[in-house]
């Protein structure tokens, strides 16, 4: 059985306090890898933090606008491999989320540090419907079988 998730715990599923993991980057603190900056994206997609998505974001690449309204509910992050260089940094993870029913969003992002920040550039994605088992864990993280959950 999963722990359970506290409302102290950080959205991006490192199991600690969002004042010591994401919150800090939200407030302007520099992520100190590319992971630790794709998590606090993840966080900041999930608090719908437009203006951080934006800032955390290679000029070479961002959007003008950014708009959350029809985003899904992201309920989890599961950081697949990460690897760091000097200047570039790769991240794959999946992110599961429900819209209507269960879905998850797959990607391999690409990072850059420029003047000693990390900066989100780019990843190739990959979505898809997620069909838990009856007897399987809930997606939702709550550590109770998907029957009993919220199927």
């Amino acid at each position: 059985m999963a722990p359970e998730i506290t409302p102290d715990d950080c959205p991006c599923g490192s199991r600690q306090p969002y004042s010591t993991c994401c919150e800090p980057c939200h407030q302007g603190k520099p992520a100190s890898s590319p992971e630790a900056l794709m998590r606090s994206r993840y966080s900041a997609f999930v608090l719908n933090l437009t203006d951080y998505l934006k800032a955390t974001w290679h000029t070479s690449t961002r959007p003008q606008d950014l708009d959350l309204t029809e985003a899904p509910k992201w309920v989890s992050l599961q950081v697949l491999s990460s690897d760091e260089g000097v200047h570039e940094g790769r991240v794959h993870f999946r992110a599961l989320y429900r819209a209507g029913g269960w879905g998850y969003l797959e990607e391999n992002s690409r990072f850059v540090r420029d003047d000693e920040r990390w900066y989100y550039v780019s990843g190739d994605t990959r979505e898809g419907t997620l069909k838990p088992g009856r007897n399987e864990s809930c997606p939702c993280g709550s550590g109770r079988k998907y029957k009993a959950c919220c199927l």
